[in-house]
């Protein structure tokens, strides 16, 4: 019997009984492969990996012949250039997303490639998005040996089909230049206009005001026709649509303020108002940037080809010998191979070896679908096995997945669109503003004449400009962005928010949303176990790598391990053995010989062909989801949705409180259809689930929420992604969102109660430029402050966040 000291793995700090512990260099490893990475680490003088921080490394599989071929296809010159940033024959560079990223550590030993192999010359880890930028001598070293290289190091990157697809172009940095334009014109009129507002005459005003003046002239230009040029865009096409919105608002305040400032200038009459036109500009803009910084984080707009593989193993026909194609060439009839943790990429009919496939985020099944040959396999399943030769019966654009992606709700989401509070407003605020003006001006034109009237025109539009109306929403919406960013919940615009406060029912996934992806109950139900059947049980799920027997080997990680006289893996029936005389099976109820009375999923052990018990396995729900839906459900309506069958219904309703309507076996089409059904019948619905199979109904939905265990993985296109320890917070953040359409309908009361005492001045031909100066740029700055701390208040009931 071995001993049950515990040790930590050296490398990953996976704790595990000594006589599981591969020794080397006296330190202990949980498995060849973390002990073949501190080899590697140590050999490239990379050993201070380990000191940074304790324990850092990620566990793995040791990598063999079989795992390198997976990279084969980044041999062909045509799939490397797609991949490639930047490439002259000799240098190259390449951009990976490596998901493994967690610690300094990994920062480190990850811009330190180059000691492993010299042909590596730079690389350089962004850790808020996990990428590593590398370059490398192209002549020297191939991407497919750089990929090695990181694999080897428990760091491999994940590539995708997207990534063959995806803008080589820079990144948009508009915004930017106009937000600095803008900044640097506000800050330098302001300096030039505040001599005349101090001070009416002297020297110094009488002899360069002319030329402070046309300075703020110039320095005005860019910024009306540069920085200020989306909102004229916006306007122009809200006109062509017969839709008033707020940008027509902004463009005709710009217009008013730069074309009497002008006149202003050119009169030699007032200094004009260029310091209130910059500042309204630069303000909008820091509003419209807090947004862009999170759009540009994630990606909202997922589709099948961030999952899909960008290659894959083909059997030439003539000569029978492997070949790497692009997912594009495969065609009906090609006979595939798909290894070990690969992605089925069309619709085929498994030809060889019995298959093992996770479906779990196509169909929402949580658990692997056996597979003989013969039998169809979807495109989108997850190989768990061993390796497969498949036939493809379609191609890709006409495979199960693909087809997916071409239902209504993926490619029409302005159906989802609602008009935003600011437009609804900004439509009247319009309409009484130029009325106003109107009647101004006709009341002055009959008393004074017509240059009074045009004059006192301007003036009410001057002073009714919605600069306060048009930044409380950018503010209070970028601030919540920015604040939930923080708190792991991206909302993928503004408009997501106010979405979100109209919603009235909410729908769940039930696998990989309520359910931990990671975590399951395992119970043994039936005869008392003797240690040594423990042992055997131990040592049978060792040998095998199907997920339910590397859950039965974590349940019995205490026990101790013993040898067989012969043991043998049936691949997706399960294990047998024989020692000293006894026989011992463990796997489905065919292969052993048990009866199967339910529909869970179940693990049999049999000694002797006796039936000795069996390990039920039952999903385990997210800590705290039964107060969630009590606090939810005094509010808003609440379904669950799953595709996995009725196994687990008396568990939800154990934990779920009564009249949450639960639906099993639910298909990707179910999905979508109960949601639009909702919705005809007039609800606003908010779908939360994980998976593409959630993805019809994540843009069905009025609000789609993708929950996920990391935030930078793949999730479906969504208007938000919830890091799944956060999703017990769901109704705080709808809460949220109601409570900030508040503010700023009070800051639209504040901005209207501004306008109307500027009003009050237009009107009576009593608008100085003093009053102006005064009026316009406390209305807008007040809002700001006033916006920005409220919903400050408010999110802090979501506790600390994640930002250092």
């Amino acid at each position: 019997m071995e001993t049950k000291k515990k040790l930590t793995c050296y490398h990953c700090g996976l704790e595990m009984t000594e006589s599981e512990t591969v020794w080397f260099d006296d330190k202990p490893f949980c498995c060849n492969g973390c002990k073949t990475v501190y080899e590697i680490l140590n050999q490239s003088s990379l050993e201070k990996y380990y000191k940074i921080n304790e324990t850092p490394g990620i566990k793995t599989d040791a990598i063999d012949e079989e795992i390198k071929q997976k990279y084969a296809y980044l041999d062909k010159p045509e799939i490397e250039e797609k991949l490639l940033e930047f490439n002259d024959g000799q240098t190259k560079v390449v951009n990976f997303y490596v998901p493994n990223i967690h610690c300094s550590s990994c920062i480190w030993v990850l811009e330190n490639l180059d000691r492993i192999n010299p042909h590596i010359s730079h690389s350089e880890v962004n850790f808020p998005t996990k990428n590593v930028r590398i370059t490398y001598k192209g002549d020297k070293i191939s991407l497919r040996q750089i990929v090695e290289i990181m694999a080897s190091i428990a760091y491999p990157p994940l590539i995708s089909l997207e990534d063959l697809n995806k803008d080589k172009q820079k990144s948009n940095r508009k915004l930017l230049y106009q937000l600095a334009i803008a900044g640097f014109a506000f800050g330098n009129i302001m300096l030039m206009a505040l001599p005349e507002y101090i001070q009416s005459e002297g020297f110094w005003i009488e002899r360069f005001s002319s030329l402070f003046r046309w300075m703020m002239f110039g320095l005005s230009l860019p910024v009306v026709f540069y920085s200020a040029r989306d909102y004229f865009e916006s306007a122009i096409k809200g006109l062509l649509a017969k839709v008033i919105n707020v940008d027509i608002l902004i463009a005709l305040g710009i217009t008013v303020l730069f074309l009497r400032s002008t006149y202003e200038i050119i009169t030699d009459t007032g200094t004009g108002y260029f310091d209130s036109l910059t500042g309204l500009v630069f303000f909008l803009l820091i509003g419209k940037y807090f947004q862009r910084i999170t759009y540009d984080y994630l990606s909202f707009e997922r589709d099948y080809k961030s999952y899909f593989p960008i290659a894959v193993t083909k059997i030439n026909p003539q000569s029978e010998q492997e070949e790497i194609i692009e997912i594009k060439d495969i065609k009906v009839g090609d006979k595939l191979i798909i290894r070990n943790e690969e992605i089925i990429p069309v619709d085929a009919v498994l030809k060889r070896n019995i298959a093992l496939i996770d479906y779990s985020f196509v169909t929402g099944e949580s658990l692997p679908t056996q597979k003989l040959p013969g039998d169809k396999v979807m495109a989108g399943g997850k190989q768990t096995g061993g390796y497969i030769e498949i036939e493809a019966t379609n191609d890709v654009d006409n495979s199960y997945l693909t087809k997916l992606w071409s239902r209504g709700a993926f490619q029409n989401e302005s159906q989802k669109n609602i008009k935003s509070y600011t437009d609804v407003i900004s439509k009247y605020f319009t309409y009484v503003i130029l009325s106003i003006a109107f009647l101004a001006g006709t009341y002055w034109y009959v008393t004074s004449g017509f240059s009074r009237a045009i004059w006192v025109m301007s003036a009410v539009l001057i002073v009714a400009c919605p600069c306060a109306l048009s930044l409380s929403a950018p503010f209070a919406f970028g601030n919540i962005l920015r604040k939930f960013g923080y708190r792991n919940f991206y909302l993928k615009n503004a408009e997501a928010i106010e979405k979100m406060s109209k919603i009235d029912s909410i729908v769940f996934d039930k696998t990989g949303t309520l359910t931990s992806q990671e975590k399951y109950h395992v119970v043994y139900q039936g005869k008392d176990l003797s240690p040594s059947d423990k042992s055997v049980i131990k040592s049978l799920v060792k040998t095998s790598n199907h997920p339910l027997s590397r859950m039965i080997y974590k349940m019995m990680k205490d026990e101790a391990v013993v040898g067989f006289d012969q043991v043998k893996e049936m691949v997706g029936k399960g294990v047998q053995a024989n020692k000293s005389g006894d026989s011992f099976k463990l796997g489905s109820g065919s292969f052993t010989g048990a009866i199967e009375t339910d529909h869970s999923t179940v693990v049999y052990f049999s000694k002797n062909d006796e039936i000795l018990g069996k390990f039920v396995f039952t999903a385990s729900y997210r800590e705290g989801i039964s107060d969630l839906f009590k606090r939810l459900q005094t509010k808003y309506k609440l379904y669950v949705l799953s595709g996995d069958n009725d196994s687990e219904k008396q568990t939800l309703e154990s934990i779920l409180p009564s009249g949450v309507d639960l639906l099993f076996n639910q298909s990707v089409h179910d999905k979508m259809d109960f949601i639009q059904n909702l919705q005809s019948k007039g609800n606003h619905v908010m779908m939360v689930g994980d998976g593409l199979n959630d993805a019809g109904a994540l843009q069905q939905a009025d609000v789609g929420i993708a929950v996920s265990e990391d935030t930078n993985i793949f999730t479906p296109s969504s208007d938000g992604i919830l890091k799944s320890d956060n999703l017990v917070k769901l109704d705080k953040y709808v809460s949220i969102s109601k409570q900030t359409l508040r503010i700023i309908i009070s800051s639209f009361v504040i901005a209207f109660l501004y306008n109307i005492l500027g009003l009050g001045f237009a009107v009576t031909n009593h608008l100085t430029p003093i009053i102006a100066a005064i009026l316009m740029p406390i209305s807008s700055i007040s809002i700001v402050i006033y916006v920005s701390v409220l919903t400050n208040l408010i999110v802090n009931k979501l506790g600390e966040s994640t930002k250092v």
